[in-house]
């Protein structure tokens, strides 16, 4: 026991391991995201409500409604259905077949034309293009370096090339607080990760040179089943996300504290960007 408790709490190489997809999709987890999603009160999978709605507001009047717009690890629509109705055409692209079942029924039930794709939006190649894509809940932070390109590689072959990409990433004053831990939870988050009994082990770790954060979760079910989960965060500055993006041939148009539309401010641990193409 001592050999694999050593094992489970030594720090692996970066990107090691990703897990994300398994997270949203594995029956016991999935069910849970979407209860998160859907509570107007936290801040974990989705924006506190009186966020989303702030965002909605600022989005038509940035943008105007008379556009196509993919929301990019869309959840349950809690973005999409407000858009939707404001008269834009939007398409939620994720790939948890229970959130997508839920933002399906919500459309359909106030008659709403968004469309919604069961994909993993890496891979995802639509046939129509947009005049803008959102990456919401620091979703850029959670890609290795290489899936990041590839990602915005992809983003710029079905952008309109007037269009727009927006997203929102975790600053390095969020990763300064971060610690490194090792703890043991009995039955972690009211039985999230299983529904019979288990253990979950949960070790952190920082990365300071290239600012990544790991959460492993190591989880051991009463059954014998065991498994692990690899949670990473890219953290950045504004001028390393604006480079970042510039080498992926994007240009930052604004620098935001939050999707808000707020201007941004220093010191936040969360900031966004609105970017376009550059022209060629």
């Amino acid at each position: 026991m001592y050999f694999e408790l050593k094992k489970i709490c030594e720090r692996p190489s970066l990107w090691a391991e990703y897990t994300a997809e398994s997270l949203w999709t594995h029956p016991d987890t999935a069910p849970g995201m979407l209860d998160f999603h859907l509570n107007s009160e936290l801040d974990i999978a989705s924006r506190r409500a009186v966020s989303i709605d702030a965002t909605v507001d600022w989005l038509t009047s940035r943008f105007g409604v008379d556009i196509a717009l993919c929301d990019l690890g869309c959840g349950p629509g809690l973005y999409c259905s407000p858009l939707a109705e404001q008269g834009m055409r939007v398409t939620g692209v994720d790939f948890s077949r229970h959130s997508l079942a839920h933002a399906r029924r919500r459309a359909s039930r106030r008659k709403l034309t968004a469309r919604y794709i069961q994909a993993n939006y890496l891979d995802w190649q639509p046939d129509s293009r947009f005049d803008l894509v959102t990456l919401i809940m620091c979703d850029f932070c959670a890609l290795s370096p290489t899936q990041r390109q590839q990602l915005l590689a992809n983003i710029r072959r079905y952008l309109k090339p007037d269009g727009h990409l927006l997203l929102d990433v975790y600053s390095i004053e969020a990763f300064a607080i971060k610690e490194e831990r090792c703890e043991v939870e009995h039955n972690q988050l009211n039985h999230f990760w299983a529904r019979d009994d288990y253990y979950a082990l949960v070790a952190s770790f920082v990365y300071p040179q290239e600012r990544v954060s790991l959460d492993r979760y190591s989880i051991f079910e009463a059954n014998g089943q065991e498994r692990t989960i690899y949670n990473w965060l890219q953290y950045f500055t504004p001028l390393e996300l604006k480079q970042e993006l510039a080498q992926a041939g994007f240009e930052t148009v604004n620098l935001l504290s939050d999707l808000t539309g707020k201007p941004y401010q220093p010191g936040s641990t969360e900031f966004a960007v609105v970017c376009r193409q550059m022209s060629s």
